[in-house]
Order: structure tokens, then sequence, then C-alpha cells
């Protein structure tokens, strides 16, 4: 459907979203979000050209569908997949990506770092209908024996090839700057982020600033070029509680802001990539202060994980963090799997990530009161209540896993209408029960009605 709306802008120098919207245009993408949001497509346009609201929309992606991402916006989650040099092809990267579309992911990044990336990333977005992120200097260091040999052109023709492809967003590490090396000396995990320790090796090796940094004017003009939004990625993000919110980390977000307002002279959309493992006290203050640091820029948080002793279940620990940094403002969430730290991820742990960050993200919007956001909630719990289990299961965030589990115990068709199940049973199910209650207070009401009809 994008075809024809990018044919009339096929001579426009800067096609980003943020450039109409400052020139006070609704383009075909945000009248879509406006119907998806159910906002007035007027305030989508304000939200994009103020810089709070993204649409991560490459004009080479003619198969996505628009979404946004913005803090006025119901929050999102976003979905990593991607092979590494160890395991993975592109048949197993395209099963995630089903998973992804399947159960809701907002978004997905190709984190690919093994074989066959230009291969696997065309096919990926060619057959997305959600927005795809990527970490190009994932493939710049495959190019290079060393991480010294790299040079800026290296990294700007890797970034430009991507932006042909249709990569609607990209994580940049630019904020990663010489003088903030030393500030990681007292963490336990010091840099965890790939491209972040990327970026440092290659400034020690080379006694040089960030060329990301130092060469940022060069990247927003191919941004501008073919609408890509920067994911200014937190490089020195803390990787364990301990190292939460240290000096590393605020003065990373402090450069992040200052690069926001240089891609916003550009027009070009920027969201703020942020941490990471951060204890459940410290995560409302990091959201705040990402807000205050880069001028209400879309938050984008990996978690964050709020205990580190849960190898296996991080997608538990980290979704916790994410339903409370969505409910002070983040807006949107990316997944962890039950891999993390331990492994790639296969299709069914990119279902369990997704499923856990789906609740957490609807957590977010019942607490910040989207308009419409609990209607859900409530329809399956009359069907709940009213036994109709098969309306529970098409309610469900994953009814493939509700019908599974109601199943293994009562799988006969018959059990889809009675009024128990296999926890209960038939003698003792509170709601079953409550039918008396129900009857009581209905009576009840009709003998309050005749006597109010009662002439004194």
């Amino acid at each position: 459907m994008r075809s024809k709306w990018l044919e009339k802008r096929k001579n426009d120098l800067n096609k980003s979203q943020m450039h109409y919207a400052r020139k006070g245009i609704i383009t075909e993408e945000m009248e879509y979000v406006g119907k998806l949001e159910k906002l007035e497509p007027e305030f989508i346009r304000y939200e994009i050209a103020k810089g709070r609201m993204i649409i991560p929309a490459n004009i080479n992606h003619i198969s996505l569908e628009p979404m946004c991402i913005g803090i006025n916006s119901k929050c999102k989650i976003n979905a990593n997949i991607g092979n590494s040099a160890v395991t993975s092809n592109l048949e197993g990267e395209l099963k995630k990506l089903e998973m992804c579309i399947k159960y809701g992911a907002d978004t997905a990044m190709d984190l690919s770092t093994g074989g066959n990336l230009d291969e696997i990333r065309t096919e990926i977005i060619k057959k997305s209908p959600i927005p795809i992120g990527t970490v190009p200097i994932y493939q710049v260091v495959q190019k290079v024996k060393d991480v010294s040999d790299l040079s800026i052109d290296d990294i700007l023709d890797v970034i430009e090839l991507q932006a042909k492809q249709g990569v609607d967003y990209m994580t940049l590490h630019c904020g990663v700057l010489q003088e903030y090396i030393p500030l990681v000396s007292g963490r336990i995990t010091g840099i965890v982020s790939r491209g972040g320790s990327i970026m440092a090796e290659w400034m020690i090796k080379k006694g040089k600033q960030n060329p990301l940094y130092t060469h940022y004017d060069r990247i927003l003009e191919i941004c501008k070029k073919y609408d890509v939004t920067i994911s200014l990625g937190d490089g020195l993000r803390p990787g364990c509680t301990h190292d939460a919110s240290d000096k590393a980390q605020f003065a990373e977000l402090k450069t992040l802001g200052e690069l926001t307002l240089k891609a916003w002279e550009e027009d070009v959309q920027v969201m703020i990539e942020g941490p990471g493992h951060v204890p459940m006290d410290q995560i409302d203050m990091n959201v705040k202060k990402q807000i205050e640091e880069c001028y209400g820029a879309p938050f984008y948080v990996l978690g964050p994980l709020v205990t580190d002793i849960a190898p296996g279940y991080d997608h538990i620990t980290s979704a916790i963090g994410a339903a409370l940094a969505g409910w002070s403002g983040a807006a949107m969430l990316c997944y962890v799997t039950p891999k993390e730290h331990l492994g790639l991820p296969e299709p069914e742990d990119v279902r369990a990530g997704i499923i856990a960050y789906k609740i957490a993200a609807h957590a977010a919007d019942i607490a910040r009161h989207r308009p419409g956001v609990t209607d859900r909630d409530n329809e399956l719990s009359k069907a709940r209540y009213n036994f109709d289990w098969k309306r529970q299961f098409e309610l469900a965030l994953d009814p493939d896993k509700a019908r599974e589990y109601h199943d293994e115990t009562l799988p006969h068709e018959y059990f889809k209408s009675a009024e128990f199940c296999s926890m209960c049973g038939p003698k003792f199910c509170s709601m079953h029960i409550n039918r008396v209650v129900d009857e009581y207070n209905k009576k009840l009401v009709e003998e309050i009605k005749e006597k109010t009809l009662i002439p004194a």
C-alpha cells in the first residue's frame, strides 16, 4: 500500500516523516497510525514534529504496515532475532519472524552476526509488515581482520547499504566517547553492549574519538535520504544491577541528548536506547532522567532486568522491569527471552519473550489509562465468568497456550462449555457458586423497585 504513497515523494531530498510533519503535512503513514492508535492524525503529526513520536518507515520497506513509537501512544515491544556465527540459518530466522508477527511484536531487530547477512536481512525485510531494525557495526566488523582497521567510510558504506535494503531503524553507538571509557572501571561487568565494546576497542587502539560521533552529520544525510530512524544506542548501559545508574551510563545519556538535537535540526527521527539491568527502585528515576536529558524523544529500554540471579527465566525478571518502565513513560520495550545470557533464542524462546513483553506493555498501558485499553480485559473477564472457554481462548494473548493448558486435563469438546475447569471441578468453582449471589442480588433489586413503585 505504500508504493503509491511514496511515488509522489520520490523527488524530495528529505523523505523523513519528521520533515513532512514539520512542514504541516499529514502523510498517509500518519493517517494509518492515527486509526491504529485511535488518535487524531493531526495529533500524530504534532507529536512527530516535536520529536516525541516516530514512525519508523524506510522508503524502501514497501511491505511495511506503519506503526508509531512515542510516550503518548500505546507502549510497544521489540523482538530481537538473527543468527550467530555458531548457529541458525535463513529458514530459522524466517521462522522467528513468523513468531514475531503471529504473537504481536511491534518491531523486530535483525541482530545477525553469522553468515549470509545481506541475504537474511533482505528476506526478513521483504516478508515483514513490521519495522525492522539492525546494528550496522555487526556487519562492518566482519569486513576487517582487526577492529582498528575500520574506517568511517567502511561504517557509512554499510549504513547506506542497509538503508537501501529497507532497514527502518538502526542502533548506532554514537555516544560512547573516549573520555567515558575510564568511567566503567568500577563496574562488575564492564561494557556489555557489543556495539559499545567495539567502539571502545577502536578508540583505545586508534587513540581517536568515536567516528560515529565525529562524522554524525554524514550519518544524518543518509537517514534523511531513506527515512531511517536513528536508535541512539546505549553502549555504556549497565550489564548488572550493581552497575546501574553510574557515571558512565549518565555521561553517555547526556551526549545522546546532544545528538538528538542535532538529528532534529536535520528532521531525522530519533529514539533513545536505555538500560539494561536496573533495580526496581531506580527505574522511574532512569526513565524520567532520559525524558529530561533527551527532550522527550521516545525511550526504548532493554528490560530492564531487576535481578541477576535467574538465568533461564530472564524473560520474567526483565518483564517486571519493563512493566515499570512502561508505566513511567518508556515508549518501547525490547524483549528478553529465556535464553538471555545463555544462548541464541529458538522460535519457542522468541514466543515466550514476546508474550512476556506483551503482558508488560499492556500492563503499562492500563496503568497509563490509555483509551479503550481495558476493553479486551473486560471482554475476557465476561467470557471467563460465563464459562465461554472458546471466547476466552480467542481473547488471550496466546490462544494456543491457553487452549493447550485447558485441554491437558479436560480435552473433550463437552468441557468447552462446562461450568468448571480441572482446578476446582464441578463442586468448588467460586464463579459457579456465585450464581446464588447473583440471584439473591437480583431479587433484592426487584424488591427495591417494587417498594419505590408503591404510593406513600
